[in-house]
């Protein structure tokens, strides 16, 4: 071990370099121009994904993203879960006086200058946050976004001292274990997944001396990938993590009875306690879902017709698998408060506050999409709950 942020070792008759950095420390980024021409490497290794590498080529990117189109892809969570982070990153750096990623993009920088080989070997954040979405069980998925939402409307202060911490094995493991006891599926796919990741695409790379700059956190991880796929190459294929995990057969089974199992229900009340009782379970229903859906309209700023639509619609989409309150919701959000170019420029500086959030549109419909989605899908347990008490009655003969 060289410094606290730096490992150097063999492997095959190969020599590798990690370079541990703080995403959002000035002394990172002239920290990885120095050892980069001190160690003369022949292949850098940089710890980003190609989208993430083309909005540093291309910064005007953001202008080109069409919010309905995201919804409709069902990229909804994913895109309130990157905006958050980099909320997060953003608030952190601006304390630091340090853009957060710039020693990546020093990084790739100094390749070019020097026509050194570069690799990104990052796995795409998209896949990343789909994966932890999709793994992450549905009593967490609330308790990983109340995670990053705390993080990101965090009023605590960070100094230059606390910064430069970021970079010390020990003061990371601390962070990586809160995280691993709190969300510890996130962790697997946060952390976990990206170390062999990171640590497939530096073995993989042609070079005979590879300089990988990545974050202190992913240092030990990827070491340990690499001494494993120096025994064993087999562990250098991640096709199985590049991907989403497609639903179960039980997942989507489970997707179908739910619905199948209320209309059911509500048919059964008809039948066994008749019209009354029968409408009492509809009414139930329609009342609890819908009710719900458009408090949370309500609580995300939403238009009128958005939190009326929020309420019709509701009771109708918690029935149907293919499409979600939060879509309808968020689409009819867009379309009413149209977002601007001047939305879209100043997405990052609004997510960093709560007021932010309610200003920009673009913010506002993630907002309407998230708090009508929660609010039908506590209403689809309340309706549920409800009808064990109208049920009790009917048997009762009340």
């Amino acid at each position: 071990m060289e410094t606290q942020t730096q490992d150097k070792f063999e492997l095959e008759g190969r020599e590798f370099i990690l370079l541990g950095t703080a995403h959002i420390s000035e002394s990172s980024i002239a920290e990885v121009g120095r050892v980069i021409e001190e160690q003369n490497p022949n292949v850098i290794a940089v710890e980003l994904d190609e989208k993430r590498y083309e909005s540093i080529e291309n910064p005007e990117i953001w202008k080109n993203m069409d919010i309905i189109k995201v919804l409709k892809d069902k990229q909804g969570f994913l895109l309130l879960a990157n905006v958050v982070l980099s909320s997060y990153q953003k608030k952190m750096g601006g304390k630091s006086g340090s853009k957060p990623g710039q020693e990546m993009v020093a990084a790739v920088n100094t390749a070019k200058e020097l026509g050194l080989e570069r690799v990104l070997v990052d796995r795409p954040l998209s896949i990343t946050m789909r994966r932890a979405w999709a793994k992450t069980p549905s009593s967490e998925r609330f308790k990983l976004l109340s995670y990053l939402c705390s993080s990101a409307f965090s009023n605590a202060e960070m100094t230059e001292e606390d910064i430069e911490r970021l970079k010390e094995t020990n003061e990371m493991d601390t962070m990586l274990q809160e995280l691993s006891t709190t969300l510890p599926v996130a962790k697997e796919v946060l952390i976990d997944e990206r170390d062999r990741y990171i640590a497939s695409k530096i073995w993989n790379s042609s070079g005979k001396k590879v300089l990988a700059v990545i974050g202190a956190g992913h240092m030990r991880g990827v070491k340990a990938y690499l001494e494993q796929m120096a025994d064993d190459e087999s562990l250098a294929d991640v096709s199985e993590i590049e991907t989403v995990p497609e639903k179960s057969k039980s997942s989507k089974f489970v997707a179908w009875l739910i619905p199948a199992l209320i209309i059911g229900l509500i048919a059964y009340g008809f039948v066994i306690g008749g019209k009354e009782k029968g409408a009492e379970l509809l009414s139930s229903w329609i009342i609890w879902n819908g009710i719900l859906a458009g408090i949370g309209s309500i609580i995300a700023g939403g238009h009128i017709v958005t939190v009326l639509v929020s309420i019709l619609g509701a009771p109708l989409t918690s029935l149907c698998p293919f499409i979600g309150i939060g879509f309808v919701s968020g689409a009819v959000q867009a379309l009413i408060k149209k977002p601007t170019v001047n939305d879209i420029e100043n997405l990052q500086n609004d997510s960093s506050s709560v007021k932010g959030f309610y200003r920009n549109r673009i913010l506002r419909v993630l907002l309407v999409f998230f708090l009508s989605s929660i609010g039908s899908s506590i209403g689809t347990f309340v309706g549920g709950a409800s009808f064990v008490a109208i049920f009790s009655r009917i048997f009762n003969g009340q």
